[in-house]
């Protein structure tokens, strides 16, 4: 009686433990965003956003998040389909994604509180190009095991390093502005779920 109580508890702390090392995290959309400041006329900035967020955190801390590049909203909306159409090409490339493995730094943020993870190596696939980033981002981890991630500071995407600069001249032309940045400030709030 004794072995097999023994054997019972056994397994089902293996299962315990088990189920904490195989946890994964689903991105909550409507609980995330993703930002961009685009600037025209050399000092007009104006905030724009992404409504259309997938993404996920895996066990081995493999983290990446999706970004529906149809879901620009300017609140303009004839500036939305331009931004999808002619800056995005969103016919071609429906997504941008940014990829990074936050494996070495898994332990620490499965412990409740805040973290602060600097100098990570991330890479965007964005129009048909990988560009390497490094990016700092605050991870608040809750009782439950859900977690907050924000960049700690903006991510600057430069046009010429995923070949989007004539889709930005294009617009200028459109809309017949004296100019529009090829460089756009980028933040992000996401929430992710523990499953």
């Amino acid at each position: 009686m004794f072995k097999k109580l023994f054997v019972t508890g056994l397994s089902i702390s293996c299962l315990m433990v088990s189920g904490f090392a195989s946890a994964n995290w689903q991105l909550l959309n409507d609980k995330s965003q993703l930002s961009f400041v685009s600037i025209k006329s050399n000092s007009i900035a104006e905030a724009n956003h992404f409504t259309q967020l997938k993404g996920q955190l895996s066990e081995k801390g493999q983290f990446n998040v999706k970004v529906d590049l149809t879901s620009a909203e300017t609140f303009i909306p004839i500036r939305n389909e331009r931004l999808s159409k002619i800056l995005f090409e969103s016919d071609t490339f429906t997504h941008a994604t940014l990829t990074t493995d936050l494996s070495k730094k898994l332990s620490l943020i499965k412990q409740p509180g805040q973290h602060l993870l600097k100098g990570i190596n991330a890479e965007l696939d964005f129009h048909g190009h990988k560009q390497p980033l490094t990016i700092d981002v605050l991870v608040s981890s809750a009782e439950n095991g859900d977690l907050s991630v924000a960049s700690f500071t903006p991510i600057i995407i430069n046009s010429d390093d995923f070949k989007v600069t004539d889709g930005i001249m294009q617009l200028q032309k459109l809309a017949g502005l004296p100019s529009i940045a090829t460089a756009v400030p980028v933040t992000f709030a996401l929430t992710f779920k523990k499953q």
